[in-house]
């Protein structure tokens, strides 16, 4: 299946949610708003903050969404190359780090 058509696919699926739980789905709405508009950090910058959360998270529809907001606010292709480098830099640094406490943690937990 084509990006295109599972974009397509989500924001369907995105509009039948709306539509079960309008209230929820407003509130999320408004909050996105709010933490969207231009700041100390122009929208554009803080796309790329929810493009690199959304790699480090694994959140495919969330990808779509920010990659379909970037585009729209002008990013260029090395601009996303970039935002792409540093999620893989903190989705693979922090779960090095929580990796090894997990390690230690059995180590202690199976040695009594």
């Amino acid at each position: 299946m084509s990006w295109t058509d599972k974009f397509a696919d989500i924001k369907s699926q995105v509009r039948n949610l709306n539509g079960a739980i309008p209230e929820t789905t407003k509130a999320f709405g408004a909050l996105g708003a709010t933490v969207k508009g231009d700041g100390a950090l122009e929208h554009k910058t803080k796309e790329f903050v929810a493009l690199g959360i959304a790699v480090a998270s694994r959140c495919e529809p969330c990808i779509m969404f920010h990659i379909d907001a970037l585009i729209r606010a002008g990013a260029t292709r090395d601009e996303v190359g970039e935002t792409l480098a540093m999620a893989i830099q903190m989705g693979g640094g922090p779960s090095m780090m929580y990796a090894s406490k997990a390690l230690e943690c059995f180590d202690e937990l199976s040695a009594k």
